[in-house]
């Protein structure tokens, strides 16, 4: 894998795969939300947004924590909300549109390169779910600080461990297993890059950031039964869907009914509860 590891691929790859998710990402919206509502929160308040404030979304998707943050600064604030995919930030837009809120603008521009961002003009830089991704989280972090005032903060969603994130780890492996990848190695980008103790710390530590907190917010997904968390991934999960590309249609199906059979163990008599955990990394520039 660190021999044919292709970043440049891999960043196109993921590009065309959240322009092809977007419609989906935004349509289970409220999900996502109620699933993420404590971490965005959580993120909001370690990087100290607060009224007034100028604040940086940096892989924004379809824009659900670009305006939690966009209330929090009031119309007396700003929010940039970046994304690689025109079409999801398109989502983001609506969005914002949608709820009346004249204190979003958006930008498509790759995370890893944030040159048209004006420098020295944010307050707080914010990535939900996003920096894991990045191939060059190094440089995205970068960008991020570049944009930032002197003393402003760059805080990040990221999922913690494999073993305390089921809903996603278990069909992660499965389909690994069935399509024949190695295990992705230190530094390369996937869900639980930046989950092991310490490794976060390290990575904002090496940009340079100092006053490092990780908070760690408990997120379970919970949905009416398995089938339909598996649906949401199915539709919504662009990393997936990179990783099931080497198996042809009879094979991928099997890898679902598979995941499928495996997250039933989370049902119970409320419905489904799949395990998922997630940090907030924070720090100051």
């Amino acid at each position: 894998m660190s021999i044919t590891f292709d970043p440049v691929q891999f960043k196109t790859t993921t590009r065309a795969q959240w322009e092809a998710a977007a419609d989906a990402w935004n349509r289970w919206g409220p999900t996502i939300e109620s699933w993420l509502g404590s971490a965005t929160e959580t993120m909001l308040d370690d990087a100290a947004v607060t009224t007034g404030g100028r604040v940086l979304d940096v892989a924004a998707g379809a824009g659900g924590q670009t305006l939690a943050a966009a209330r929090r600064v009031g119309p007396g604030g700003e929010v940039l909300a970046t994304d690689i995919s025109p079409a999801i930030l398109g989502y983001a837009q609506q969005v914002a549109q949608s709820a009346g809120m004249s204190n979003i603008n958006t930008l498509v521009a790759d995370g890893e390169d944030l040159s048209e961002v004006e420098a020295g003009a944010y307050d707080v830089a914010i990535s939900r779910v996003g920096l894991i991704y990045f191939p060059d989280q190094q440089a995205a972090l970068a960008g991020m600080c570049r944009a930032l005032r002197p003393g402003g903060r760059v805080s990040a969603v990221v999922y913690s461990t494999a073993d305390r994130n089921g809903f996603f780890s278990i069909p992660v492996g499965i389909i690994r297993r069935r399509a024949e990848l190695p295990p992705p190695l230190p530094g390369q980008p996937g869900p639980f890059s930046l989950g092991s103790p310490g490794v976060a710390e390290e990575v904002f530590t090496k940009a340079g950031l100092t006053d490092i907190t990780v908070t760690t917010v408990p997120s379970p997904v919970r949905m009416r039964s398995a089938a339909e968390c598996v649906q949401f991934e199915r539709e919504s999960f662009g990393a997936l869907h990179q990783m099931l590309s080497g198996l042809d249609e009879t094979g991928r199906a099997e890898a679902w009914a598979e995941i499928t059979e495996q997250l039933a163990q989370f049902e119970g008599p409320n419905g489904f509860e799949g395990p998922c955990e997630m940090l907030v990394v924070t720090g100051t520039k």
